[in-house]
């Protein structure tokens, strides 16, 4: 028996969740107790609702449940960037070859395929944005960073563009990048309201549950997992909470908790559109160095924001850190947009980021029953969907080309425990932040 010592909570208000369409609603089914499942599923993100989706596909037959502690699109899933990267990028010094990066381009495809589908088919409403993705620097230290992806993105046989000076200007509105790369595959949406179009599109054989934290899991021939509302069983279980699989019992000492945190103004006025971005469409930046900011600029005509490290043993943030986020925000955002520094920020929030050493996500079957999936280290909404689909077709006895790549890449490093855990990550993220220097 394993007790669940945290749960998810929301930390400040997601911009992404409270622009979604019908956020308001509940999504799913009223909870009954002592249910029997096929398959339980924990977590309703990307990963938990592409298994869902495949796996009503697969057998559908079978009897699935979601659940989730929080609503829909509150989570980790609805609070990140919202980027759909194809193209994969390695700015932090690790290795990749061509071959590797091919092939991860191929599933981030796939995933884009089948989340542009599921948009289509069920007519959801995201922002969804076919806008690509410029990787940018301000400080003249960081243009090596561009240089080395753009080398990568030769090598791997990738489009992309090398944009700077005035082109770089018209494109973004503000002259504070001195360059930028642009790949033209990246998707741009409101992750919140893609995620929550997911889950409404869930087939009757599934059961979701939303505001449901697990409290307690037994495991066993049949799993009882307890929860808030009450028990339900399930013959096999995937664990797809994020950081917080760490509390069910497996994949100790394999991940780093790091909170990071973002805020997203008020809509441009007209005038101040009409002056600074008449001609600009709605683009996405991530920065030249990994720990700098994210920036969009989004199709309400709002400015995004995400910047600050945060290790997070506990699993929580607090009201100060959000706080001392804000005024980072805020210094970022005069700091790019000086002409907008009336404009403020509508929210604020946090979201916590599952970071593997070895950029390796979990992949993992501990046990005949037993499926667990995380460590997207920050790239989740493709990574997820391919992760999820491809773990049903696994545990259904697949053994394909793709299932082999990804479980070559599924062994995540040996992470030191706490003390000396915290103390590693505290120093590398600091000094992380303080080399970014005008880039964060």
């Amino acid at each position: 028996m394993v007790q669940i010592r945290v749960e998810p909570k929301i930390d400040g208000v997601s911009g992404w969740f409270a622009t979604s369409p019908d956020h308001g609603k509940t999504i799913g089914k009223n909870f009954e107790e002592n249910k029997d499942f096929d398959f339980v599923i924990i977590g309703a993100g990307f990963i938990g609702l592409s298994l869902a989706h495949r796996l009503s596909e697969r057998q559908p037959d079978s009897k699935i449940a979601v659940i989730d502690a929080l609503r829909i699109g509150e989570g980790t899933s609805g609070r990140n960037a919202g980027f759909i990267i194809d193209v994969p990028h390695n700015v932090d010094g690790g290795k990749t070859t061509p071959d590797h990066d091919r092939r991860l381009y191929a599933l981030n495809k796939f995933a884009i395929k089948r989340l542009r589908d599921f948009k289509d088919h069920y007519a959801i409403s995201c922002d969804w944005q076919e806008s690509g993705k410029y990787m940018a620097a301000h400080e003249t230290s960081n243009l090596g960073n561009l240089d080395h992806f753009e080398n990568q993105l030769k090598n791997d046989g990738f489009d992309y563009q090398d944009i700077a000076g005035d082109d770089l200007w018209k494109r973004l509105g503000t002259t504070y990048y001195q360059r930028a790369i642009y790949t033209p595959g990246n998707v741009l949406v409101n992750p919140a309201a893609l995620v929550r179009g997911i889950a409404k599109a869930l087939p009757p054989s599934v059961s979701l549950y939303e505001q449901t934290p697990v409290t307690e899991i037994t495991y066993g021939s049949k799993h009882v997992i307890r929860t808030t509302r009450g028990p339900i069983t399930a013959k096999f279980i995937f664990e797809a909470g994020n950081i917080f699989n760490s509390e069910f019992g497996y994949e100790k000492h394999r991940l780093a908790p790091v909170y990071t945190y973002a805020s997203l103004t008020k809509p441009l006025s007209a005038n101040d559109l009409e002056k600074h971005f008449s001609n600009v469409k709605p683009w996405g930046i991530t920065s030249a160095h990994p720990a700098g900011t994210t920036v969009r600029y989004t199709p309400d005509h709002r400015i995004f924001i995400r910047n600050i490290l945060r290790f997070a043993p506990t699993l929580t943030t607090s009201k100060d850190d959000l706080n001392s986020a804000l005024t980072h925000h805020r210094r970022s955002f005069e700091s790019r947009f000086p002409m907008l520094s009336h404009i403020p920020f509508e929210y604020t929030w946090g979201g916590m980021i599952a970071v593997t050493l070895n950029q390796n996500y979990v992949f993992h079957k501990p046990a005949e029953n037993i499926m667990i999936l995380n460590g997207c280290n920050g790239v989740g909404v493709a990574k997820g969907t391919y992760l999820g689909f491809y773990a049903t077709d696994f545990i259904s006895g697949d053994d394909n080309e793709e299932i082999r790549f990804i479980r070559e890449n599924s062994h995540p490093s040996f992470i030191v425990p706490d003390p000396i855990r915290s103390l590693v990550a505290r120093y590398r993220l600091k000094k992380e932040q303080a080399a970014a220097g005008g880039d964060l």
